[in-house]
């Protein structure tokens, strides 16, 4: 079944990959290679259908709850393409928030991070974006994100150091603001 997301244009996709085929100086219409194309641009479809996806769409479905003790998520995979090399990056995150009379179902801070994941990405930005997100959406006391990933670019490429892993942190709101918030955050991840 092809997945068809709405602005991703999967016949220039497939064009494109043929281009590329041709300038390595592969036969594209060798048995191995002549589906190639339609093949990335379908899994392009998938790798990122979050271009066409708010995490806010997500993150509205809440419930009040008189709950304001931190609630952590951990070790939540996922897959993301480095914007530079259009490499895949991958690992795990960590997510924390305080409530302010507003929860939200645990699986909607997963599919909001996927859909943030599912786009050209700078892992930088990739934490930045998930904090916002849960901040305006939830207008919690504070939120916390630490995403830890390891990035084909370096481990294929370049430097070719696989194995290495890049932390990146986001604090808002009382996880910024206050240390002891931000110290039980850790503490909760195991650091």
């Amino acid at each position: 079944m092809t997945i068809q997301i709405p602005g991703i244009q999967s016949e220039r996709i497939e064009a494109a990959m043929r281009e590329i085929l041709a300038a390595l100086g592969e036969d594209t219409d060798r048995e191995g290679i002549v589906g190639t194309p339609a093949r990335v641009a379908e899994m392009y479809q998938e790798l990122f259908a979050g271009l066409q996806q708010n995490p806010s769409d997500v993150l509205a479905t809440g419930f009040e709850e008189d709950h304001d003790e931190m609630v952590v998520v951990k070790d939540i995979q996922f897959f993301s393409m480095c914007e530079h090399h259009f490499l895949p990056f991958y690992g795990l995150a960590y997510v924390g928030y305080i409530p302010r009379g507003r929860v939200v179902g645990l699986s909607k801070l997963v599919r909001a991070l996927e859909i943030l994941a599912r786009r050209p990405q700078l892992q930088e930005r990739l934490t930045t974006q998930y904090a916002e997100a849960i901040m305006e959406s939830l207008d919690p006391w504070g939120v916390g994100v630490v995403i830890e990933a390891e990035h084909l670019c370096m481990a294929m490429r370049g430097v070719n150091k696989p194995g290495t892993k890049v932390s990146t942190s986001a604090t808002r709101g009382t996880f910024r603001s206050q240390a002891m918030t931000r110290s039980e955050f850790l503490s909760l991840l195991g650091r």
